[in-house]
């Protein structure tokens, strides 16, 4: 079920305008960019180095706008570093720009730098076949997959090179930032290898995409693996979180504003897919498409463009229960899967 959000206790600060930022805790800054699509922004955090320089968590897109504020934000202080927390264009969108500006390194998850890398490849490429089969298999018509192949290769326009060489992250590592150390906690679910930082001491968790205080990210199976479990580890890593932090830790998410009551939010996160995973259980006492699954799951009305994010995420709902034996599914002479509980 959805949180009460009178339960979340948000950070009493300022919400920053964009390309300005706010303190949170003594050498910990709250900046906001602008992004052009629903969720209107990205947070992103400046950590204070002991020589005066701070280090970067997450970049913004990969656009003028925010070129342009990262620019005046930048104009009179040092970089140390670059840390994002994973792939996706708003996150790593403009890190290989500060740091080939900077020239300073790149700190990211192996797993989230080289499948950022396999996408920018992608760029201006013609959609592959087995895309094409894995979206006419949900049920996708004609139009649906025309749109498919027109989007398809657009990751890296929202990207600016990467760099060619990065730091690892990995999970359990500590990373000295200036006077604190912050843990290296790695998840997946959203994406392959998603890095949140932990400071225990002060109670403190640069949690990206995977805590956020008002909507459940992503989870979605792609045509690169059509037989993914992501659920099954994004539930697993909510798991992990609520043995990882403290429950007064003050979470620092990507979208939405800094909260507590992390392990509250955690347990809704789960509470909400186990829910969904039952609605499933009983529309699919008759067989149905990927594409007729989507009243169990969703809210919100389906569009041509949240069409790809929506298949993606009901079909990760679908491949949890048939890796567990409670789905069972089916393919006809189209090619399309149909799927009934077990």
């Amino acid at each position: 079920m959805p949180i009460d959000q009178s339960l979340l206790h948000y950070a009493d600060a300022a919400i920053p305008e964009h390309g300005e930022t706010t303190t949170l805790a003594p050498g910990v800054e709250w900046l906001r960019m602008p992004l052009p699509f629903l969720l209107g922004h990205i947070n992103l955090w400046l950590l204070s180095e002991d020589d005066g320089t701070v280090c970067i968590v997450d970049s913004g897109l990969n656009s003028k706008d925010t070129k342009a504020l990262w620019e005046t934000q930048l104009n009179e202080r040092d970089v140390s570093r670059v840390v994002v927390t994973h792939m996706h264009p708003d996150h790593v969108g403009c890190a290989g720009w500060l740091c080939e500006k900077h020239d300073v390194p790149l700190y990211m998850t192996r797993g989230e730098y080289l499948m950022c890398r396999v996408l920018v490849a992608d760029t201006g490429k013609e959609a592959p076949l087995a895309g094409q089969q894995f979206y006419q298999a949900a049920g996708f018509d004609t139009d649906a997959l025309d749109r498919y192949r027109e989007m398809f290769g657009g990751f890296g326009k929202a990207v600016y090179q990467m760099p060619d060489a990065f730091e690892r992250l990995q999970h359990g590592q500590i990373l000295e930032i200036g006077s604190r150390e912050w843990q290296v906690i790695t998840t997946s679910g959203h994406c392959p290898e998603h890095a949140s930082l932990y400071c225990a001491k002060d109670k403190l968790l640069i949690a990206g995409d995977q805590l956020l205080p008002t909507i459940s990210s992503n989870v979605s199976v792609w045509p690169t693996e059509p037989n993914a479990d992501p659920l099954g580890f994004w539930l697993d890593s909510c798991r992990l979180l609520l043995d990882s932090i403290a429950e007064d830790t003050l979470v620092l998410p990507s979208h939405g504003k800094p909260f507590r009551a992390a392990h509250m939010r955690l347990n809704a996160l789960i509470d909400e897919h186990e829910t969904g995973l039952e609605k499933l259980k009983t529309l699919c006492q008759t067989p149905q498409r990927t594409i007729d699954t989507f009243p169990a799951l969703f809210k919100s009305k389906i569009t041509p463009g949240n069409l790809i994010m929506a298949t993606g995420e009901a079909i990760a709902h679908l491949n949890y229960l048939v890796a567990r034996g409670q789905m069972l599914v089916a393919t006809d002479s189209d090619g399309v899967l149909w799927y009934q509980s077990a």
